[in-house]
This record gives C-alpha cells, sequence and structure tokens, in this order.
C-alpha cells in the first residue's frame, strides 16, 4: 500500500507535456521569399534542399509547417531565437 501512495504522490509531480515531444512551428507571413524562408531552413535547421522546399511550399499553402522536432522547449529555443533573428515568424508547440 505505501508503494502505491509512493507512485500516486511521485505522478502528481510529473509534467505531462515534457511527454510529448515539442515542435517548432514556422508560419507563414507576406514578408519573406521563398528563397529566404529555404536558406533559413537550410542553414539554420539543418533540413536539406528538398526538405526545406517542401516545408516552404506547406507553409506558403497550410498557413504554418512543423520544422524541427525536440524533446524540450529548451532544445528548440536556440532554433527559434535564430529563425526569429532572420524575420521569420515561429512557435514552439
Amino acid at each position: 500500500m505505501e508503494k502505491v501512495q509512493e507512485l500516486e504522490e511521485n505522478l502528481d509531480e510529473v509534467d505531462i507535456s515534457d511527454l510529448y515531444a515539442k515542435k517548432l512551428i514556422v508560419l507563414n507571413d507576406d514578408v519573406n521569399t521563398f528563397q529566404h524562408v529555404i536558406i533559413c531552413l537550410i542553414t539554420i535547421c539543418g533540413h536539406t534542399p528538398e526538405q526545406a522546399e517542401q516545408c516552404a511550399h506547406l507553409i506558403h499553402t497550410k498557413g504554418k509547417c512543423s520544422v524541427k522536432e525536440g524533446n524540450s522547449v529548451e532544445e528548440l529555443y536556440p532554433y527559434k531565437d535564430a529563425l526569429q533573428q532572420n524575420h521569420l515568424t515561429c512557435k514552439i508547440e
């Protein structure tokens, strides 16, 4: 019985959101060109040219695209900051 209570207490301390991968999402805007978005995704996120082109197309047609996944928000912040410094609109979900 003590073990069950101890497990329940430990579960209360777990942040469920930390159990899921986080995504860095780039949003569409009317400012950046396809070429600029593609170059940023290649140089900052490590995409291949093909991946970057596909993401740029999705950003344009769907309004957003997940460009990077990580295990935590902290892992994705450097990518988000670098993309924002290059004037891309992005968020972490």
